[in-house]
């Protein structure tokens, strides 16, 4: 979850940062831009070791196709069953609350109440808060005073695998194209620049959403990029002349 609470991104005004579904979107966004980046890194430092064998496209293309197809099926697997996890653990809370609030709708008052004294308010004040919102919805304000939930906004699994096979595949078709349209003496020089610069405009993109430092977010993305595409190319350049 993001650093704003679900209060204030219920109650907050739509235009201000702390806004309803703010904190969703940010995620959604922040999702995708590492979706793509690993999209980048894994096809990039696939083509580029293949590159250091050969820079015939293709090879290039078999290799580069193969990793986005295979890349992107990982990653909408593993969204998939890590929210589809989520789910039914949030569902299950969801409902035990339905059952606790009809077996003992007193003692989930008093637990109520006992919460909103917890945050401060006074026994009076808490009990009040308590009895006008289970008159209310009991259930909604169980869930979001108890477990930080909002049951109409759980994260659809299959929503979750959908974006982040098509962030992997967009981040993965960079560098499958930075290899495969330049003659082939400028293939690898073109697909390092245009990654490094496209991992850059990541590290800075995800650096602002979370509010982290953008240079250093920037510096260490583009080492590390460098520092794989390096490794990778010389995999290539070692092995593939070995083997041939």
């Amino acid at each position: 979850m993001s650093g704003f609470s679900e209060a204030a991104r219920r109650e907050g005004h739509p235009d201000e940062p702390h806004g309803r579904g703010l904190g969703g979107t940010l995620n959604w966004l922040r999702a995708g831009v590492l979706g793509a980046n690993d999209g980048i890194v894994s096809v990039a430092g696939l083509v580029v070791g293949v590159a250091g064998a050969t820079t015939a496209r293709g090879p290039l293309f078999t290799a580069g196709l193969a990793g986005l197809v295979a890349g992107a099926v990982s990653m909408a697997l593993g969204e998939y069953v890590s929210v589809s996890s989520q789910r039914d653990t949030e569902l299950a809370l969801l409902s035990k609350e339905k059952r606790e609030l009809r077996d003992d709708p007193g003692a989930e008052l008093a637990e109520l109440a006992a919460l909103y004294r917890a945050k401060g308010l006074t026994a009076g004040t808490a009990e009040t808060v308590a009895r006008e919102l289970t008159a209310h919805d009991a259930l909604a304000a169980h869930v979001e005073a108890e477990l930080r939930l909002d049951p109409d906004e759980l994260t659809s699994p299959w929503q979750a695998a959908g974006a982040s096979a098509l962030s992997f595949v967009l981040g993965a078709l960079l560098p499958l194209l930075a290899i495969l349209l330049p003659p082939p003496s400028w293939r690898v020089p073109v697909t390092v620049v245009v990654v490094l610069v496209a991992l850059a405009l990541a590290g800075a993109v995800s650096a602002r959403i979370g509010g982290a430092n953008s240079r250093r977010a920037v510096l260490r993305v583009v080492l590390g990029g460098a520092a794989g595409l390096a490794v990778t190319y010389l995999v290539g350049r070692l092995f593939g002349a070995a083997v041939g």
